[in-house]
């Protein structure tokens, strides 16, 4: 089975209401990453120097060497930086989520002291701020274990959520397979949570964001002043909460870096943008930890349900092979075909189903053509009709036709089929009994070709409305 994983669907044009409390129209969620002590350095037994999210733009690693500069940067994040986002946090009253890096955490025992003290989360940013990508999966669940050891003896309580940040394919998989979080954050996939299935656990995704996060004064074509930092996040926030009016909620993460956002000359941004926020009503100021549990009590995980990205060929052939009237064919061949999350939904497999319909040859179109019935014909009469033309016709009033009426039908689809050598087809769910006799007039004047043009969409769009009425929205 060729299949794709990565999910691009999603929740799709109508994303769930996420029911915030108080009917909040937005969430508004800051993290603190608290990374420093835990970042490359030989002192760590890393091999080289930390080069990542410094005043230092373009830095590069110094095997073997420490790196002077580099090592003050982050010292100033724990000795001052953090301070400085601490004393604005508290006075505000705005709860915090902090990433904290474990072994960095085990060398902060003041600063871990203030965090608890103020009532912020502290979840789990691994055992050290290094790079996961080329790790085995051995060696990242290694460290995770370790990480939670630390930081349940550092803290007096395991972390309830996860994000590494610099991570592998095998993230997700390894924290999930761990089986103690109430949320990952290693996604940056959504402006709401979601539920991912590993294995035999359903695992909560509560994503981060890349975007609105002061890693981008550290990075080419970031943020050169704190003005550009607050503008982005007012329009980010004015986005997701005219959203919100309109009814479609949503949640936005706002990443904070401690030798950042903790310096001077850019903090003033945070502060405008918090009193900004502070401006607006039905706002819910959360912890991550926050989001995740209240995503459990109202969004709990779907039903186990079998996939038809899942699906062996027989059983793939079974739910969909009757889609297109009598051609099981095309649903073998969609089979074959890359098939993801995407197409779990009516929409996802009917593209699967039309391309294989679409790319067949004029022929074998045709006998899909063909192989539908006439409309209120001999075989609705002697109800041999599959089961979905039967409810189709039914529904339109076919099969509560006048004589005079079924006489009319009869000589339409005899003149129709005498003429272009297919059935007369036409979404009848879509139509009334009046439209459907109005379009039957119509084109039969059209030439052969134009007709089977039209009568391939026709199909097209009954299989989409019998996939719809299999798969709701």
């Amino acid at each position: 089975m060729n299949r794709y994983p990565r999910d691009m669907h999603g929740y799709g044009q109508t994303p769930p209401d996420p029911k915030w409390p108080d009917g909040a129209k937005i969430a508004v969620q800051f993290v603190v990453n608290y990374e420093e002590g835990g970042e490359n350095n030989i002192l760590h037994d890393d091999p080289a120097s930390e080069a990542f999210l410094s005043e230092i733009v373009g830095a590069a690693p110094w095997p073997g060497q420490r790196h002077w500069n580099m090592e003050s940067i982050y010292e100033y994040g724990a000795r001052a930086g953090f301070w400085r986002l601490h004393r604005l946090f508290t006075e505000t009253a705005i709860p915090v989520t902090v990433y904290g890096v474990a072994s960095a955490l085990a060398r902060s025992p003041a600063q871990v002291a203030a965090m608890q003290d103020a009532g912020w989360e502290i979840a789990s940013h691994g055992l050290k701020w290094i790079e996961y990508k080329d790790a085995s999966p051995e060696v990242e669940r290694a460290d995770m274990i370790e990480a939670i050891r630390l930081h349940t003896e550092v803290t007096g309580e395991r972390p309830h959520g996860w994000y590494t940040g610099r991570c592998s394919i095998n993230t997700v998989d390894i924290v999930a397979e761990e089986g103690g979080f109430d949320y990952i954050a290693d996604s940056y996939a959504d402006d709401l949570p979601y539920w991912v299935r590993v294995g035999e656990r359903d695992q909560l995704i509560v994503p981060y964001t890349l975007d609105t996060n002061d890693m981008r004064f550290a990075t080419p074509q970031g943020f050169n002043s704190g003005d550009q930092f607050f503008a982005y996040l007012c329009d980010s926030f004015d986005a997701l909460y005219a959203e919100g009016e309109a009814g479609q909620a949503k949640m936005l993460s706002v990443g904070i870096h401690c030798r950042l956002l903790g310096r001077p000359g850019r903090i003033q941004a945070l502060r405008k943008f918090i009193d900004y926020v502070k401006g607006h009503t039905d706002v819910w100021f959360a912890r991550r930890l926050d989001i995740a549990q209240h995503w459990h009590t109202h969004h709990p995980a779907p039903t186990p349900i079998t996939r038809p990205s899942d699906m062996d060929r027989n059983s793939f052939v079974t739910a969909f092979g009757s889609i297109f009237e009598h051609s099981p064919w095309i649903a073998e061949r969609a089979h074959d075909l890359e098939l993801g999350p995407a197409h779990d939904t009516a929409v996802g497999i009917h593209s699967a189903l039309a391309r294989m319909f679409r790319s067949a040859s004029d022929t074998e179109r045709l006998g899909v053509l063909k192989a539908h019935p006439d409309l209120a014909g001999k075989l609705a009469e002697a109800r041999r009709l599959t089961e979905e033309s039967t409810e189709e016709q039914a529904g339109a009033g076919l099969n509560m036709l006048t004589d005079e009426e079924k006489a009319t039908f009869t000589e339409l689809n005899n003149a129709y089929t005498s003429k272009h050598g297919f059935p007369f087809i036409i979404a009848v769910r879509d139509n009334t009994k009046a439209s459907i006799l109005a379009a039957f007039k119509r084109r039969l004047g059209n030439d052969s070709e134009t007709e089977f043009a039209e009568a391939c969409k026709q199909v097209e769009r009954i299989a989409l409305l019998r996939l719809k009425s299999l798969y709701p929205e």
